[in-house]
């Protein structure tokens, strides 16, 4: 079943279908709140944790620890939450402690680090270039893409080494920034194609979907189908600037609109909640390029220059994507929405950095709810819990969804029979790489 739009008489086949979800990569068993639960004995140790819980522990140590606190990181292999602390405020660590984070005590501040960030901002804005603080490192890590080189690397290097030692580094990026144009399901208009990230509801009430900002910039309205009639118009889309987003709403108001994502092959994810991302948490892309692929959260609050401007605020992650996947949805193996695909570079062959505009900044930015009113609430689908460890007599775990490979461009990594390999695009369905990248990192539809 596809996330996208549902006219009224296929809503019942819709319900049935949605708990139909048999990625196995996205649905890995859940993690309990704490390893036995005894209380009494582990007061002081870290918890086990699964990651939404990780980043709402997060957020209340952020205010707990106040200026001692300087970032924090999801462990995915001992699912343990890790908290920066700086100061000699022994009082702050045991609460962290008693909280149930491990605690890790670093040399540079959150104030530190956002001041770093301000001077590479004013010094050294190159189209070409990203950063982010990485509280793995307690550094910010600068990344380069390709076509900075001679004088615009002579300056990022130079303002990178007056921030002073350990304060952050620099890496080299083999591809290129650009912005993306696709995500789950296929989106078209004006010869270029996007895609759809999340189903929503806007604040007047009427049925709407998230997509990427540059997207909706770039083309007023939008059709499910090549060359079909326009089904939605962009009623708010930011880029550059503040975030990559729009907000589009459906024409007809009797749109239905599930709160789920097609992974393909029939299978969809239920999308119970928006939430905040965290740092080393898994997550799972889907693009109508390059379709399902999985990887980690490696930065927050991320700044990236592309050709067409500067964009604050993102998620770095190292999931692939390819033109064709800007807009897509980025989620979790249990139904939390994080992101709408921006850019990035790389591919699925050889890999890259990918940057997502957060969906909760989105959803506050235009005024919307996620799905489509009581969609989001967690309920039950089609007499299935949505995020069990086992649907439709299939195991989950493992990586796979329906039989196929997920990420590394395996699943949706063929399409019309060509592959998207390194500088090629697969289309959608009836698509077979024919799509044309141009500046504007839309991928055009012959």
């Amino acid at each position: 079943m596809s996330h996208k739009r549902i006219p009224k008489r296929k809503a019942a086949i819709a319900a049935g279908s949605v708990a139909a979800l048999g990625a196995a990569a996205l649905l890995l068993p859940n993690a309990n709140a704490s390893q036995d639960g005894a209380e009494d004995t582990t007061a002081a140790a870290p918890k086990t944790l699964k990651a939404g819980d990780a980043s709402d522990l997060a957020t209340q140590l952020a205010g707990l620890l106040g200026d001692a606190f300087a970032g924090s990181y999801y462990d995915e292999g001992s699912q343990q939450l890790v908290v920066n602390v700086v100061g000699d405020n022994n009082q702050l660590v045991v609460q962290a402690k008693k909280a149930g984070a491990a605690v890790r005590q670093v040399d540079n501040s959150t104030a530190e680090l956002q001041s770093a960030a301000q001077t590479l901002k004013s010094e050294a804005t190159i189209p070409g270039t990203a950063w982010a603080v990485d509280p793995r490192t307690n550094k910010i890590l600068v990344t380069a893409d390709s076509t900075v080189t001679g004088e615009k690397w002579d300056t990022l290097e130079s303002t990178v080494q007056s921030l002073g030692s350990g304060m952050a580094t620099i890496q080299k990026s083999a591809g290129t920034f650009k912005t993306f144009a696709s995500g789950g399901d296929a989106i078209f208009g004006g010869g270029s194609r996007c895609s759809l990230g999340f189903n929503v509801t806007a604040g007047d009430g009427s049925p709407a979907f998230l997509t990427a900002g540059h997207c909706g910039v770039a083309v007023d309205q939008w059709s499910d189908s090549q060359d079909g009639a326009p089904i939605a118009t962009v009623d708010q889309a930011v880029f550059p600037g503040e975030g990559d987003f729009a907000l589009v709403k459906y024409d007809d108001p009797a749109t239905e609109a599930p709160s789920d994502v097609n992974v393909g092959g029939g299978q969809t994810v239920q999308i119970l909640q928006a939430a905040e991302a965290t740092v080393g948490q898994e997550v799972f892309r889907m693009g109508s390029t390059t379709g399902l692929a999985d990887g980690t959260v490696t930065g927050l609050d991320a700044t990236v220059n592309y050709p067409e401007g500067t964009v604050t605020g993102l998620i770095q992650t190292n999931v692939c994507a390819e033109p064709g996947d800007s807009g897509g949805s980025m989620f979790t193996q249990d139904g939390l929405a994080l992101g709408l695909t921006s850019g990035g570079s790389g591919d699925c062959t050889v890999g890259g950095e990918t940057f997502f505009q957060p969906v909760t900044t989105a959803l506050e930015a235009v005024g919307a709810t996620l799905g489509a009113g009581d969609a989001a609430g967690g309920d039950e689908a089609g007499g299935e819990e949505a995020g069990g460890g086992e649907v439709g007599g299939e195991e989950t775990g493992g990586g796979e969804i329906g039989g196929e490979e997920a990420g590394g461009g395996e699943v949706g990594g063929e399409a019309g029979g060509e592959e998207a390999g390194a500088g090629e695009e697969a289309g959608v369905g009836d698509q077979s790489g024919a799509g044309v990248e141009d500046g504007s990192g839309l991928t055009e539809t012959p």
